[in-house]
């Protein structure tokens, strides 16, 4: 049987020593670290994104106790993972964008829940009083988007996933969302993540460099 992969997300306190003391209690239980990124580092923090592969059949609650039996150390988030490891996802990913012959915005979509770690993503604009979805990735859900009271935008943010406008499944599986515009604001790029965590500063300020980017190859390209 294949091991199995999640996605940790950890709070530790950013001391020399402490990301080896991690590994060394996953280690304990097993795991292998298989990649690791900074998603935040402030006064006395940082907070760490690791792929963490175990054995089949060994329990992902194993990895929360272990890391949480040091001191400074909180799991925020476990899921599994199933994207491809890479590391420099968003340079990838405008390039991508550049390149393809058609649909790019396709293209976007379909690759921002690899880069950006999340359940998916979408491209929405207004239209007739409501929304429409031009561009959506694997995953997306099915029922639809019908308001979108932020709209227009015109910075990347973290969006409110219990305000009136979420429909009520996107609720029900507690969905995190955050966004970005493309263009003049009236066309976003809207992001889910299904169970959490929450989205962080630096996680926003990604999404918006590359919404950024995006923007302006497409422009450039007319």
């Amino acid at each position: 049987m294949a091991h199995v992969s999640y996605l940790l997300r950890v709070y530790l306190e950013d001391r020399p020593g402490s990301l080896g003391l991690l590994a060394v209690q996953l280690g304990s239980v097993g795991a292998d670290i298989l990649s690791l990124e900074v998603v935040e580092r402030g006064e006395g923090y940082a907070v760490d994104d690791l792929v963490v592969d175990i054995a089949p059949g060994s329990l992902p609650d194993g990895l929360i106790t272990a890391a949480e039996k040091l001191k400074g150390v909180r799991v925020d988030s476990i899921r599994p993972y199933t994207g491809l490891l890479d590391t420099h996802r968003e340079l990838e990913l405008v390039d991508q964008v550049a390149t393809a012959d058609r649909n790019r915005l396709q293209v976007l979509v379909d690759n921002a829940p690899r880069v950006l770690r999340v359940s998916w993503a979408m491209v929405i604009t207004s239209a007739g009083g409501g929304v429409l979805q031009l561009f959506g990735s694997s995953g997306a859900p099915e029922t639809p988007l019908t308001r979108a009271d932020w709209l227009p935008i015109d910075t990347a943010r973290a969006l409110d996933g219990t305000a009136e406008w979420v429909p009520a499944t996107w609720q029900d599986h507690d969905t995190r969302l955050a966004a970005a515009p493309l263009g003049t604001g009236e066309k976003a790029i809207l992001l889910g993540r299904i169970g959490g965590p929450d989205f962080r500063p630096s996680e926003v300020a990604r999404l918006g460099y590359l919404a950024g980017i995006v923007s302006t190859v497409l422009r450039a390209e007319g």
